[in-house]
């Protein structure tokens, strides 16, 4: 039983050392063929429309009327998760004319309603964030608060001479 385990494993070595120049030029071309055939069926798909945030060329590419609006606040991150959450397409292009950067958002025209319900709720919690205030200045009080509170120790050492 043990030696005809051993065979067939010696054998089955043998047989995988064979590879020969004709049966590895045969698997590559079947690769190829493969990688060819998904290429072309990715073809006849037709063309990819990107949604979300995009350049404007993409967005004036897709020919559905392109309208604009400006923001002035600097954190316009934050306006990209309140549009990816309403499924807006837009394009933001910083105009850097003016001294404090303004934002223009450009929006397809028929996603005009998704893009007003995003902005209320952008703007809404935009307001609620400018009236919390900040971790760092709350720390910074609760740090002078505890200065204040401690009393100032002194320690005097005196050496006693021995005489």
């Amino acid at each position: 039983m043990q030696e005809e385990i051993e065979n067939r494993s010696v054998t089955l070595i043998i047989s995988g050392t064979k590879l020969t120049g004709r049966v590895l030029r045969a698997a590559i071309a079947k690769y190829l063929a493969h990688r060819k055939e998904k290429k072309n069926a990715k073809a006849r798909a037709g063309p990819v429309i990107p949604h979300g945030r995009q350049t404007v060329k993409q967005l004036v590419g897709q020919n559905a009327g392109v309208s604009n609006i400006e923001i002035t606040d600097s954190n316009i991150r934050f306006f990209d998760r309140v549009a990816r959450k309403y499924g807006v397409d837009y394009a933001v292009k910083k105009d850097r004319s003016v001294s404090p950067p303004k934002y223009l958002v450009f929006f397809k025209a028929r996603d005009a309603d998704a893009l007003t319900a995003a902005f209320t709720e952008f703007t809404a919690k935009t307001v609620n964030r400018a009236k919390r205030p900040s971790v760092l200045s709350r720390l910074r009080q609760f740090k002078d608060l505890v200065k204040a509170n401690t009393v100032d120790r002194v320690r005097h050492k005196e050496q006693e001479r021995a005489r």
